[in-house]
C-alpha cells in the first residue's frame, strides 16, 4: 500500500536550507509512514478475522480497511493544522494588538517627561 507523502519541493543550489523546517518535514514524513504501516498491520488483523472470506476478497477488504482509515487520519491532521494556523493568526493579532499598546504607552510616558520638563522652562522663560 505504501505511503502517500507529496514530493518535497525541488531546491535550486542557491537556496539556504532552513534545518528546523527539514527537521520538521522529516519528522511529517516518518510520522505519516508510521500511521501507514499501523492501518496496514491493523487491517491485515482486522481482515484476518475472516478467514473463511476467498484471499482476494480478504485483501480487497485489507485494502479498503486501510484506505478509509488513512483518510480518516488524513482528516484529522488536516484539522490539526487548519486550528493551528488559525491559532497561530489570533495569536499574530493578539501580540500586534500588545505591541502597539506598549508603543502608545512609551510615547504617552515620552511626551508626558518632555512636557514636564519643557513647563519649568517655559514658565521662566
Amino acid at each position: 500500500m505504501g505511503g502517500r507523502q507529496r514530493p518535497a519541493k525541488a531546491r535550486t543550489p542557491r537556496q539556504k536550507v532552513d534545518t528546523r523546517v527539514e527537521i520538521a518535514r522529516l519528522e511529517g514524513f516518518l510520522a505519516w509512514e508510521a500511521e501507514v504501516a499501523a492501518a496496514e498491520r491493523d487491517a491485515r488483523a482486522f481482515a484476518g478475522q475472516f478467514a473463511w472470506l476467498p484471499a482476494a476478497e480478504r485483501e480487497s477488504l485489507e485494502r479498503a480497511y486501510a484506505a478509509d482509515r488513512l483518510r480518516y487520519a488524513e482528516e484529522v491532521v488536516d484539522r490539526a493544522v487548519d486550528r493551528c494556523r488559525r491559532l497561530a493568526a489570533r495569536y499574530r493579532g493578539e501580540c500586534r494588538r500588545i505591541c502597539a499598546r506598549w508603543a502608545a504607552l512609551c510615547l504617552s510616558v515620552t511626551l508626558a517627561a518632555a512636557l514636564f520638563a519643557a513647563v519649568p522652562a517655559i514658565l521662566r522663560g
